[in-house]
């Protein structure tokens, strides 16, 4: 092929190459535009009664909740997995009673989505350890208290930390969107600490225990039951802040509000509560101010229409932050996963048949089982023996688990590569491993390159899964904005667009590798 051919094709390209580009940094100025002009929240249209009337008419009161809450909240019955226990679960079900109603239904919402849920209609109340903090008080109608809880510190055994105010700069781990987590963000910034965010409640534990943390602070109820107990884990005494869980209802149900407030008051009254917390050992002194103690529902004035703040200038730039972590994540598990998948096809291709075995179950295994468990198994339940940090984890993770699908990708080009070419290789003296190395090998890489573009692309957008190993990338960032200005849309869309504008150029160069091989005018050998 002349000179001249071909530089008139990579002139072309790097004419469209800049457009594409800038039609995927349009699209994304265009969604950051929308989203920082969105209303944070739309209005419910439920009336004052319409809530209360249909939760009487079908006789059943839905309250939603995450069973990964686990004990003492809500979780399944390890005699009879079908059914639901927990103290919360029995405080549904007496304010079922008390409203009239045949049953409380409970329906399994994932935590960072309960208030969401709630305001879409889905379910009729949260009961699920949802804590009184002004930013709840402001989005949602609060119920009067049923149970009071304090903050607990925990340390590694032995450690220098009596306080938070001695693990200024530490990494401390709690729970999103918990009373806990907005006492740590309130810190001045001179005691300010590095915050950990965990979905689940023994994760920051193991952490504790193995040192990737250097304290957990969260409620005392699940401070006994997944940290105090653990051997080298060590429970600071001493009043921490305490606090209350309320049930959630939307703003518009005062009918509603105004009939739980009541049912939580007769079973305050007539012992039904205490007796509740005493089954689960969670009654103490100072459950005894809950009788006295009146909530939000009481105080219309605690439901001012203050408006709800949008997307701010530096929320942007923490999302910018969240898609370079993206960037970073991807690119370093793609260096992994490109070799690794090379030497497994070269493997399952021209190794002998133990190596293939092996090689072959690697795959089959990587590829079977979800990237999600993955990096569960080697973040947590390799943590006694293999610790590794979040990022480290993420990356590796990663890594292996797309280097199964790019040693299918390698394999299938290799098998593509015609029999002559080997059979020629072989004439000219080359071993199999030199035959594979210079003359199949490049071959099998030029048929490969699009569908390795497209893997990228499926690992930039996969990478949002490691936010279980409290990763703050991209996607993590946007639930974190949509907790903090109490929409969705706005965030979303901010996301979507970030995640569109990092894929799109990599679209379009697969795209183009692929209509460049089908063009290609160059004999093939047959």
């Amino acid at each position: 092929m002349s000179a001249e051919p071909r530089r008139a094709r990579l002139g072309r390209l790097a004419q469209r190459a800049p457009l594409s580009v800038a039609w995927a940094l349009a699209c994304m100025i265009g969604c950051v535009v929308i989203a920082r002009a969105a209303p944070a929240r739309a209005e419910t249209s439920n009336t004052a009664s319409d809530t209360l009337a249909a939760v009487r008419e079908r006789s059943e009161l839905v309250w939603g909740g995450d069973i990964q809450g686990g004990e003492p909240y809500v979780f399944e019955d390890p005699r009879d997995p079908s059914h639901l226990v927990g103290f919360e679960v029995e405080i549904a079900g007496a304010l079922a009673r008390e409203l009239g109603l045949k049953r409380a239904r409970f329906a399994e919402v994932q935590w960072s989505n309960l208030v969401p849920s709630l305001e879409r209609g889905d379910i009729d109340v949260v009961l699920n350890g949802l804590e009184d903090t002004p930013e709840r008080r402001a989005r949602l109608r609060l119920s009067r208290p049923y149970f009071v809880f304090h903050e607990v510190l925990a340390v590694q055994r032995g450690a220098p930390y009596r306080s938070l105010d001695d693990l200024r700069g530490k990494r401390v781990g709690t729970l999103n969107q918990t009373y806990a987590l907005e006492l740590l963000q309130g810190r001045p910034a001179d005691r300010a600490v590095e915050i950990a965010l965990y979905e689940g409640q023994e994760e920051p534990y193991y952490d504790l225990q193995v040192g990737r943390v250097d304290a957990v602070f969260l409620d005392h109820v699940i401070a006994a039951r997944y940290g105090c107990p653990l051997a080298g884990v060590e429970c600071l005494p001493g009043d921490q802040p305490r606090g209350t869980y309320v049930v959630g209802l939307r703003r518009g149900d005062a009918a509603l509000a105004g009939a739980i407030d009541g049912a939580l008051g007769r079973i305050l009254a007539s012992g039904e509560l205490r007796r509740i917390l005493e089954t689960w050992h969670l009654w103490d002194d100072a459950q005894k101010g809950l009788a006295s103690a009146h909530g939000p529902a009481d105080a219309p004035d605690a439901y001012s229409a203050a408006p709800a703040p949008s997307l701010s200038r530096g929320q942007i730039v923490l999302f910018f932050q969240g898609a370079a972590v993206t960037i970073v994540l991807s690119v370093a598990a793609f260096a992994i996963a490109v070799p690794l998948g090379m030497l497994l096809a070269a493997t399952r291709v021209n190794a002998g048949r133990l190596a293939c075995v092996v090689a072959t179950a690697y795959v089959e295994l990587l590829r079977g089982t979800p990237v999600l468990l993955q990096l569960y198994v080697l973040y947590f339940g390799l943590a006694p023996v293999l610790r590794l940090g979040p990022i480290t984890a993420a990356t590796l993770g990663l890594g292996l688990n797309y280097a199964a699908y790019e040693a299918e990708v390698y394999r299938g080009a290799l098998l593509a590569v015609p029999r002559g070419q080997t059979e020629a290789a072989a004439a000219l003296g080359l071993g199999r491993w030199q035959a594979l190395r210079y003359v199949m090998l490049p071959q099998a890489v030029r048929t490969a390159l699009p569908a390795v573009t497209n893997d990228f692309v499926s690992l930039l957008k996969d990478s949002s899964l490691v936010s279980v190993l409290t990763v703050v990338e991209l996607t993590k960032r946007m639930t974190i904005a949509a907790v903090e200005i109490r929409s969705w849309l706005g965030p979303g869309l901010l996301c979507a667009a970030l995640y569109f504008a990092m894929s799109f150029p990599l679209s379009r160069l697969s795209r183009h590798l692929e209509t460049r091989l089908e063009n290609d005018p160059r004999p093939r050998i047959a």
